[in-house]
């Protein structure tokens, strides 16, 4: 039997700057679900990138003094150089202004639109705010500014083309409120249905040429015309797939029967939850199946963001506190729901206290009784609950509360899940005290030696239980546990600390 598809997506950012941590916790997220799925028997395709025809990236370009393309081949190198510092399982990555696959497949999208009689020129004039890359209502700005960055937008006038969004607001709407399309959490979804109640306008989806400064990819057939950047960005989805192309790829994890999984930060769920799909939809394409929404990640309040210059850098986080450090604080400490606050100190606190202090002090200790009582040689192995009943059951109940944690989106409740492991393991220590069983055991008890070698078992299952479970959210670390505890030629390897305890 085939086993089933899941293709998981992240948004592709601008490359105005370098990558900051909001994004960050983006794919640490896909690679979560990514991993997990791979484990659990699924073909998995996770794609990620950059999307590189924004006019923002032109204007960041111009105020450096170097040229467009010189300039977001090397910022947009920076976003592929995560793949190392957030250890990413990604299958594949797009750049939109140099992928031989994307021009393609945004034509191809383009066309199939306008046969659907979904586009139409016409002049406009409103307010644009370039950060957003998306016109403005006044009644949707805050005090006549962007409420996303603060700014007054700009009073534009030209003839675009325009997308008949309206034709599909009662679609739209029925294959949410079916499950069909399936917004989480709800709240997002709500917000999108009350989005298309209350009326969806036709949006511009072409930029001139000139004020595009000739950066883009032109309208088909309206060369002094180039295609707005979120109809072009949008399409990765795609054409990462050979859309347009005839690749059999578009084919096998589009059109075929799995999962379409988008992930997308709030700030752009209207792109995603209603443009896109109405897009497809206009296209005679299927839609996602998922779309995953995260809130923001904030430093003193305020969204970290490459515009605002509220940014902290994923790289050198990871540089400073640990590949492992970053991905635990992104997955055990940012709600479902909610903004997080980012600070350094959070950050180090959770990795000394879980990771240094929890996780890595039990394996450590396990692996060093193992040593000191049984020369290194493990027990013979015996079922978990014969030592502590409540350590088995957080061991065989992590599965279960996993995957339904990552079902429903929920990082934090899946992470917790993992650690319920830990706690059971050191009350078990604490419970067993292997070191009075060892102790009694010299003295000449008859019984001392089974139990010693009952509760080293069962710590050293635990431990690999853990290093098993940890493995979507802390890969290296899961790796560098299951060698701890593994024996080689009968004899654990000599205790090594995990995690290094991080400076304050």
């Amino acid at each position: 039997m085939t086993a089933a598809r899941t293709y998981i997506t992240t948004t592709v950012p601008y490359v105005n700057a370098r990558p900051h941590l909001g994004f960050a916790l983006e794919l640490v997220q896909a690679d979560v679900l990514a991993r997990h799925g791979r484990r659990s028997g699924e073909q998995v395709r996770f794609l990620t990138g950059t999307d590189d025809n924004s006019l923002k990236n032109v204007l960041a370009a111009e105020a450096e003094g170097v040229g467009v393309q010189e300039f977001v081949d090397r910022n947009a190198a920076a976003f592929a150089a995560l793949r190392g510092p957030l250890a990413l399982s990604s299958d594949d990555f797009i750049r939109t202004s140099s992928d031989p696959r994307h021009r393609a497949g945004v034509e191809r999208l383009w066309q199939r639109c306008a046969e659907a009689g979904d586009l139409y020129r016409k002049h406009y004039e409103g307010l644009y705010c370039v950060g957003c890359e998306q016109f403005y209502t006044p009644g949707d700005l805050e005090e006549g500014r962007c409420p996303d960055h603060g700014t007054e937008p700009q009073r534009v006038s030209e003839e675009n083309w325009f997308f008949r969004l309206s034709r599909h607001a009662g679609t739209l709407r029925d294959l949410i409120t079916d499950g069909t399309l399936r917004i989480e959490p709800a709240s997002r979804r709500n917000e999108v249905l009350g989005l298309i109640e209350g009326g969806l306008h036709d949006f511009s989806v072409s930029r001139s040429q000139s004020r595009a400064r000739g950066w883009g990819i032109p309208v088909p057939g309206d060369p002094d015309q180039v295609v707005y950047v979120w109809w072009d960005a949008l399409g990765n989805y795609v054409t990462s797939l050979g859309y347009g192309t005839g690749d059999d790829t578009f084919d096998e994890w589009w059109r075929g029967s799995g999962r379409r999984v988008h992930l997308a930060g709030k700030g752009v769920l209207r792109f995603h939850a209603v443009y896109w799909p109405a897009m497809l939809l206009s296209a005679g394409l299927p839609l996602p199946t998922d779309i995953l929404v995260h809130d923001y990640l904030t430093v003193d309040g305020r969204k970290i963001s490459k515009s605002s210059g509220t940014t902290v850098d994923p790289v050198e986080l990871a540089a400073d506190a640990g590949t492992d450090a970053v991905r635990w604080w992104l997955l055990r400490d940012v709600p479902r729901v909610g903004d997080a606050d980012f600070t350094r100190e959070r950050l180090v606190d959770r990795a000394n206290s879980d990771l240094a202090g929890g996780l890595g002090n039990l394996v450590n200790r396990v692996v060093t009784m193992v040593h000191r009582y049984r020369d290194g040689r493990p027990p013979a192995s015996r079922p978990l609950g014969l030592t502590s009943k409540p350590l088995a059951e957080a061991c065989d109940d992590s599965p279960r509360l996993i995957a339904a944690a990552l079902a429903g989106f929920d990082f934090r409740r899946a992470a917790a899940a993992v650690w319920t492991i830990v706690e059971e393991a050191n009350r078990c220590v604490d419970a067993t005290r292997p070191w009075e069983a060892a102790k009694a055991e010299r003295a000449g008890d008859p019984d001392a030696g089974q139990r010693l070698d009952r509760a080293l078992d069962a710590l050293l299952q635990a431990c690999l239980v853990l290093a098993d479970r940890l493995e979507p959210f802390l890969p290296g670390a899961a790796a560098r546990i299951e060698e701890q505890c593994t024996a080689v030629g009968g004899v654990l390897p000599a205790p090594a600390p995990l995690f290094p305890r991080i400076e304050a």
